[in-house]
């Protein structure tokens, strides 16, 4: 399972704050407690935090290498943000752009860009793409599915690796007026865009959208988290600092037997 930490996101106060008082420790702390909890990735979100956010972005980047070699989750749907981040970033280490949708009203080529700035980075480059187009979000499975399967067209056209390829079928919260359908549609879709490419793309989620205002966030995500592993989900930015969370993980791997069992499975994952 592929995870990548969610707190390094201007959306949260505590890192807000941090980038205004360009507090480097709080970051840092971030990306190190994420990275023992078991983080592959760290996202890295300059959300609303800031009006400058090419500069905050490489301010950010620049403040995690300093302490932190994890590979990095560069995560915005503007380009130019996307590219900022890269100026300053050490690709050895790897990167997710994170992330695009298909195309958008206001930019037809915007997945074509991503791609580019992909290849660029160098060859441990993947990208998370949005089954989204420039009619906003689907709310059913087949548009999802086929949106994604546009997506993988065009990366094969690019002769981008489909599995440097994350797909994200784009989780809506559960609390919203007539959206609790929504979580079984996503499942079926996984399932179904796993087909669309041989290897397969990787799947991926924002999990912590899906619980967005409930009161049982943490029950809601881990359950949810199980389910799409047994779908085929193999990739997540979740909250790496949930122990319950992480030992749902865990669990579910072994249970699908993508790790050995042992009484001790979950300190052999966590210590892995």
């Amino acid at each position: 399972m592929i995870l990548i930490g969610e707190r390094i996101n201007g959306m949260f106060t505590d890192v807000k704050q941090a980038i205004a008082d360009k507090n480097k420790q709080i970051i840092q702390d971030l990306a190190k407690k994420q990275t023992e909890a078991g983080a592959n990735y760290l996202d890295v979100n300059v959300g609303t935090a800031a009006a400058d956010q090419l500069g905050t972005m490489q301010w950010l980047v620049e403040t995690i290498q300093e302490t932190c070699s994890t590979p990095l989750s560069l995560d915005s749907q503007k380009p130019d943000v996307i590219a900022a981040g890269l100026k300053v970033l050490n690709a050895d280490n790897g990167v997710i752009l994170n992330s695009t949708p298909l195309n958008k009203k206001s930019d037809e080529e915007i997945l074509d860009k991503y791609i580019e700035m992909a290849e660029q980075a160098g060859p441990k480059a993947g990208i998370i793409a949005l089954t989204m187009d420039k009619n906003g979000v689907p709310q059913d499975t087949d548009t999802r599915v086929a949106i994604a399967a546009e997506i993988v067209q065009k990366a094969m056209e690019k002769s981008f690796d489909a599995q440097r390829l994350f797909i994200d079928p784009i989780i809506l919260p559960v609390k919203v007026p007539n959206a609790q359908a929504q979580p079984g549609n996503i499942l079926a879709a996984v399932e179904q865009i796993k087909y669309l490419a041989d290897p397969a793309p990787h799947m991926t989620i924002g999990l912590s959208n899906l619980s967005q205002g409930t009161e049982e966030r943490s029950l809601i995500n881990r359950i949810f988290l199980a389910m799409a592993i047994s779908r085929g989900l193999d990739s997540a930015i979740v909250e790496v600092l949930d122990e319950k969370l992480m030992n749902v993980v865990a669990t579910a791997e072994m249970l699908m037997n993508k790790q050995i069992y042992s009484d001790s499975f979950l300190k052999v994952y966590t210590a892995g």
